[in-house]
């Protein structure tokens, strides 16, 4: 049985890291990336990963380092590795130049739309540096992935369906520019699908690293770290995206349905 479960897990990580080559499918059929469409499922996945990460992942977290240290250093210890969490993918971002963070917001028209620009180099470059920052990005998410479904794959498999949908943009990112700088959608493709790999290379990592060691404090502190990566990713990257793709309101109305699912779908575990 605990073979299953670390098959699911690293299969749900697979899913969810090379969702990014379906972004780059998407971007070569310019009708199908629809701004209301991409906002709405955005603000869903936010949703989600919020919901998630305040009501289910935090709450197990803290209760596991309540049962290894006490409930005064355990509530602490929660609280510190939730912020390490946000501290760690902030700085990612910070290192990544914004014009090829995937986690600034860019329209995809803003690419597409326009005249192809003499300078293929330029755009060859933000093609190639946004595939790197996104593998960069990726990493902690797969990692996140993993260690969800390992631990219960009722929260698992929203986690790797919400990060999933945030992939699917990323993968445009990388792909539109490499299209036009190079005309080859083979090339673009591949780049794309390739920095989706890192997902599963951080579930790898993270397994073969941290699984001989793994006990309640090891899951605790990881636990309350990826609640607080996934809450960072939600208020940096996918709201401020939904509302540049759509409409305010509906990504917020899309991210209450995200989280009105999450609660149910929770409360069907009970």
């Amino acid at each position: 049985m605990e073979s299953f479960h670390v098959l699911l897990a690293f299969s749900l990580t697979l899913f969810a890291g090379l969702s990014t080559g379906i972004g780059s499918l998407i971007a070569f059929i310019k009708d199908s990336a629809n701004p209301k469409f991409l906002s709405s499922t955005l603000g869903f996945s936010a949703g989600v990963m919020i919901y998630v990460s305040f009501v289910e992942i935090f709450a197990k977290a803290k209760e596991s380092l309540i049962q290894e240290l006490g409930p005064e250093k355990g509530t602490w210890t929660t609280i510190l590795a939730f912020f390490v969490g946000m501290a760690l993918i902030a700085l990612i971002d910070k290192i990544v130049p914004s014009y090829e963070n995937p986690h600034e917001a860019h329209r995809i028209d803003s690419i597409s739309d326009s005249n192809v620009p003499a300078n293929y180099q330029k755009l060859y470059r933000m093609g190639i540096f946004t595939a790197l920052a996104i593998t960069i990005h990726n990493f902690p998410e797969g990692l996140a992935t993993f260690t969800a479904s390992l631990k219960d794959p009722s929260i698992g498999i929203p986690i790797a369906l919400a990060i999933a949908i945030h992939n699917i943009p990323e993968g445009i990112a990388v792909s539109v520019p490499l299209f036009y700088a190079t005309g080859s959608r083979k090339k673009s493709f591949v780049y794309s699908f390739l920095s989706g790999l890192s997902e599963p290379c951080g579930a790898l990592i993270g397994y073969f690293i941290l699984m001989p060691f793994f006990n309640d404090f090891i899951f605790g502190f990881l636990f309350a770290a990826v609640a607080g990566i996934m809450v960072f990713i939600s208020l940096d990257e996918l709201l401020p995206t939904a509302e540049e793709y759509g409409q305010h309101h509906l990504a917020i109305y899309s991210l209450l349905g995200g989280m009105v699912v999450m609660a149910i779908s929770l409360a069907l575990f009970l």
